[in-house]
């Protein structure tokens, strides 16, 4: 069919021609090549009201999708369970099922909870496993350390620990107080490795006026090497009834302070060694 003056005929008449092909079953492209009708508005306009063959509708890819949620959520599966069944978002399953009932719970909130803290003590024993693996890997693989690797990690703990001479307080000597019985065997074996003998070290232990002093004196005392009359008497902090302390129990023994006497000269070795250190990261 052609059209006077590049425009439509009568429009009742094309529309009637339109309707008619699309009730024999033509699609709207169909339609427009046989009627020569390549303007879409006007497409449109002459089929409205008349619905597509069923041959032309796109299937819905989530048809089934919709379906089996249905059916997963009538046989009393959660949200959760739906979307781990089926692989689709939470947000899709709620528009599909929620005019379905709400399925009954599965369990008491007695039996709910007891679940779940089954769960989290097995997670925490997995955790735990893996800290543990993580650290004994850590651990072996650094292996013996040279007298070079112990003077680097002595300096370096030193300057993070010890006391340091400032220039408003001149204070050239070697004075180190920690709580880590780790870091305290360190440090001894790097005066070792300096030369510093047993005499040239004073041991005082610093430690809460509530805790076990004497038994705290003893572990320090054991560590050091030395017996517990050679230590100077404990510094005593006083209690604070204001305050929580968190510091307790049979773990907690205070810090140990070990000063090394006639250290100047060894004061600045260790200073000049750690800006070697930053130095040599520059």
């Amino acid at each position: 069919m052609t059209h006077a003056s590049g425009k439509y005929g009568n429009f009742e008449e094309l529309r009637a021609q339109a309707v008619a092909l699309r009730r024999e079953g033509l699609s709207v492209r169909q339609i427009r090549d046989r009627l020569k009708v390549f303007n879409n508005d006007i497409l449109h306009r002459l089929l409205q009201g008349e619905p597509a063959p069923e041959w032309t509708k796109r299937p819905n890819a989530k048809d089934d999708l919709r379906e089996k949620a249905r059916e997963l959520r009538l046989q009393g599966m959660t949200y959760d369970q739906i979307q781990v069944e089926l692989g689709c978002s939470k947000s899709s399953i709620s528009l599909w099922v929620r005019d379905l009932p709400k399925p009954e719970p599965r369990y008491t909130e007695e039996e709910r909870l007891a679940r779940m803290n089954a769960g989290l003590a097995a997670l925490r024993t997995t955790q735990d496993a893996e800290r543990r693996e993580t650290k004994r890997l850590a651990r072996e693989a650094v292996g013996h350390l040279s007298d070079r690797d112990l003077f680097l990690a002595g300096v370096a703990l030193y300057w993070a620990e010890g006391a340091k001479d400032k220039a408003y307080s001149r204070r050239e000597s070697l004075l180190f107080i920690n709580s880590d019985p780790g870091v305290i065997t360190v440090y001894l074996s790097w005066l070792k490795l300096l030369g510093v003998t047993g005499k040239r070290m004073h041991f005082r232990v610093h430690i809460h006026e509530s805790a076990d002093i004497a038994g705290a004196e003893q572990f320090w005392a054991d560590l050091a090497g030395v017996p517990v009359a050679e230590l100077k008497k404990t510094t005593l902090k006083k209690h604070n009834p204001t305050t929580t302390r968190k510091n307790t129990g049979d773990t907690y023994r205070g810090c140990l302070a070990i000063y090394v006497t006639k250290s100047a000269e060894l004061y600045r070795r260790v200073e000049g060694a750690w800006y070697g250190i930053v130095l040599g990261v520059s």
